[in-house]
């Protein structure tokens, strides 16, 4: 019966193909759909889960953790630097560290914080160690750089018209060892050093280290220029409108950086051009109030869960702030995806469906056309079971082989999907199959054998002699 049955399908091989392709693209739709809807979940998930709480400026709670966790360019607003100080205080916070952004290199986001967030999110080195200077910086597992490497640091991006600093390089230091999060393609360097290179938070060590009472004096005169400039460094694509004109007139300008676009040159000493930018400066993470300047988001590491919702509470009733858990925006974001993975699913089906019909269509007109082939295998003595085995088992294989191509291409596809993603965002989307697939894929197997079986019912009611007749 089993040769019977080969020797069938390669006599009608073509449309055999067609058959398994037609199952295996409808199969394939809907196995990619609900893989990749589920690493996009554990991706995104794991690459949040180290960071408890996000405090940041009023505005877009999805904006902030998207930008501060998951390191996509934006504008966000400042809030008072003040916080940061208040929060590595509070008995109830581990570490709290700040992040500015709004540079790159050579497509890589430069990410200005601290070591604190670098020892709490990092597993490890695989070459070198952490920075230690203003001008050192590790990168993360993804970035195409040795250590060793010079950083001339941009800001905004090449195709949006970023400049090139030139108040410091950075200089690789180390490799942090892969994390499965954005922050693989993100090259960290000292928060100070994004702050002196655009003429921001540079008092306090100009008091401390170079006693400088005078040009300190001037520097506080110019808060509100400051200020500006502190927006410029949260928002990659803002540039000063001044910045080439000043340039012209006075070389000194490029030197002095954002923050100098209403600062006469003749204001500052020579000493001053970088503001305070010095490549061998120790890093300096005491913070003071008054001194810090406006950042975008604030990372925070509570000490335990009734400390997260204390601080989440009291932060979101502050004037001027907003804290979030990263859990939870997502969890919403999640809802959201749901409801476009429920239309995408109800896709597949209707195509699963629209193949399923033509597929019994084209096996009803099937078995009509072999009618006498049907009739004289009853003739010669074939049980009408012998009968409706071969047809069953002929389509039966078909189908079958088609949902098994079906769910192979479909994983094939996801991790396609998941390895462009992390190439691009650095977020690892895992694919794999869980206990719930084998069941979707018995119940298409289920559904494959009752609908082979309608038309091996056909050729089993067929009487032999009016089939030899027809």
């Amino acid at each position: 019966m089993f040769r019977f049955i080969f020797s069938d399908l390669k006599r009608l091989w073509a449309g055999s193909i067609v058959i398994v392709l037609l199952i295996a693209l409808a199969t394939a739709l809907g196995v990619t759909i609900t893989l990749q809807e589920r690493a996009l979940r554990l991706g995104s998930a794991r690459a949040s889960e180290k960071f408890d709480l996000v405090v940041g400026a009023p505005g877009s709670e999805t904006q902030l953790v998207l930008s501060s966790v998951f390191l996509q360019p934006s504008d966000l607003p400042l809030m008072d630097g003040d916080l940061l100080p208040e929060l590595n205080d509070d008995p109830r916070v581990a570490w709290a560290a700040p992040i500015g952004f709004g540079d790159s290199y050579a497509g890589y986001p430069i990410v200005g914080t601290t070591t604190a967030l670098i020892e709490a999110t990092v597993p490890g080195f695989a070459e070198g160690g952490i920075f230690v200077h203003e001008g050192d910086a590790v990168i993360g597992s993804a970035v195409d750089l040795a250590v060793g490497s010079e950083i001339k640091p941009m800001h905004g991006a090449a195709e949006t018209g970023g400049h090139t600093h030139t108040e410091l390089a950075y200089h690789v230091t180390g490799r942090a060892e892969p994390t499965g999060t954005p922050w693989d393609r993100a090259i960290l360097v000292p928060i100070q050093a994004v702050w002196h290179i655009h003429g921001l938070g540079h008092e306090h060590e100009t008091e401390a280290d170079h006693d400088h009472d005078d040009d300190h004096d001037a520097e506080a005169d110019h808060d509100d220029d400051h200020q500006n400039a502190a927006a410029i460094v949260a928002a990659a694509d803002h540039h000063d409108d001044d910045h080439d004109a000043h340039a012209e007139d006075d070389p000194h300008d490029d030197d002095h950086g954002h923050a100098s676009g209403e600062h006469d040159a003749g204001d500052h000493d020579e000493n001053e051009h970088h503001h305070g930018a010095e490549a061998a400066a120790p890093i300096d993470e005491h913070w003071h109030r008054g001194e810090t300047p406006g950042l975008p988001a604030i990372l925070v590491k509570p000490k335990s869960i009734a400390d997260a919702y204390r601080l989440r509470q009291e932060y979101r009733e502050a004037d001027g702030t907003v804290a979030v858990f990263p859990a939870e925006v997502l969890t919403r974001l999640y809802a959201t995806l749901g409801d476009a993975r429920q239309v995408l699913t109800a896709i597949a089906i209707g195509a699963q469906v629209l193949v399923a019909a033509a597929l019994m269509l084209v096996t009803v007109i099937h078995v009509s056309q072999r009618r006498r082939e049907i009739g004289a295998l009853r003739a010669f003595g074939a049980p009408r079971s012998a009968v409706f085995s071969i047809v069953w088992l002929e389509l039966f294989s078909l189908i079958g082989l088609g949902i098994a191509i079906g769910y192979g291409a479909g994983f094939l596809a996801a991790r396609a999907i998941s390895r462009s993603i992390m190439a691009e965002r650095g977020v690892d989307m895992p694919v794999a199959f869980v206990g719930s697939d084998a069941g979707n894929a018995l119940l298409l197997v289920v559904a494959a054998a009752i609908l082979a079986a309608l038309p091996a019912l056909l050729a089993y009611r067929q009487p032999p002699a009016a089939a030899l007749k027809g």
